[in-house]
């Protein structure tokens, strides 16, 4: 089965799974923080591939990327993105600095960026992987400064056999202390023995 043949089930599923996963990030944002954040799942639904990009503006437009693989039951990777802007401006505020003082990537905006795409992953697979009665885990992130279509290009490097389409789910952080918002982008990219998986478990948890 493809990615694009999930049905309506299986996709509520999942998105329910992706509501639990950004509660538990949320959770792990605000005590690292010290301040109230909330992240809430607007959507979850399948993308082209070379729709991907457009998401962002442009398979030109700069944007942050974590990349991290799968481990455990299942194999795949996932991807967080974020225009550059918006990385800037995330940074700034999990880092306690005032809106506008990060304009470029240092080591340690990077690492910040990198351990929010952590804490986001491992959220969700957590999630998943419990719903799924799965052991699943991320990898180390990687974080990667580039055009959209490059680094979604590098994100599919090395599948033996690539998926014309991800699971998308939209993510919103909401900074509760002074009412903004943020948005990025997590793919979910499972293989193909992996996504079966996925599926067959769960119809199964649906059955019980």
């Amino acid at each position: 089965m493809r990615i694009a043949e999930l049905q309506d089930i299986q996709l509520d599923a999942l998105k329910e799974v992706a509501n639990i996963g950004a509660g538990h990030a949320a959770t792990a944002l605000s005590q690292l923080i010290s301040k109230q954040v909330m992240l809430k799942v607007p959507s979850l639904q399948l993308d082209p591939l070379e729709n991907v990009p457009n998401l962002l503006g442009s398979p030109e437009r700069v944007v942050a990327g974590v990349l991290m693989h799968i481990l455990g039951d299942i194999t795949g990777r996932m991807l967080l993105l974020f225009p550059r802007e918006a990385a800037l401006v995330l940074t700034d505020r999990l880092l306690g600095k005032e809106p506008g003082t990060t304009t470029s990537f240092t080591e340690m905006e990077r690492s910040c960026i990198s351990e929010t795409g952590n804490i986001l992953a491992g959220s969700y697979l957590g999630a998943l992987g419990e719903f799924l009665g799965l052991l699943l885990l991320p990898s180390v992130p990687s974080m990667v400064l580039d055009m959209s279509g490059a680094v979604l290009t590098t994100a599919y490097l090395g599948f033996g056999e690539p998926q014309d389409f991800v699971i998308c789910i939209e993510t919103s952080f909401h900074f509760v202390e002074d009412d903004k918002q943020l948005k990025g982008f997590f793919f979910l990219i499972p293989d193909m023995d992996s996504l079966e998986i996925i599926l067959k478990s769960i119809d199964v948890s649906f059955h019980m």
